[in-house]
């Protein structure tokens, strides 16, 4: 039998439904004395745990406006100053929200223009 390489099994993997899959990873288990989901629940296991560090070490931060509020002619102000953007920019911004105001900001950036936007009455996330 000719030896298949990793992307032949995989194009042939795509072609199969999800039964004949089941039927096949079943077959494989019986051949070779191996259960296929002891490891899949490992790496589920540790998903999680890998998720929750790179949250703890997140630097950068984007301040996305999602609503203008009440106080719109404020918020235009707040976006025009904070991101150095003219009038007409920093109103066409304000409009389309949820839109980002500040990307890849360090977290006191981030948070110091969240402050000033949610002063100013807009409805500010940090992501």
């Amino acid at each position: 039998m000719a030896k298949l390489s990793n992307e032949e099994l995989l194009d042939a993997f795509k072609e199969m439904t999800l039964v004949e899959l089941s039927e096949f990873v079943k077959a494989f288990e019986d051949e070779f004395d191996v259960k296929a989901a002891a490891p899949a629940a490992a790496v589920v296991a540790a998903a999680p745990a890998a998720g929750d560090s790179a949250e703890e070490e997140k630097t950068e931060f984007d301040v996305v406006l999602t609503s203008a509020g009440d106080k719109k002619i404020q918020v235009i102000k707040a976006v025009k100053a904070i991101t150095n953007l003219g009038l007409a920019d920093a109103k066409k911004l304000v409009d389309e929200a949820p839109k980002p105001v500040l990307e890849k900001a360090k977290k006191e950036d981030a948070e110091k223009a969240k402050k000033q936007l949610e002063d100013a009455g807009a409805t500010v996330e940090l992501k």
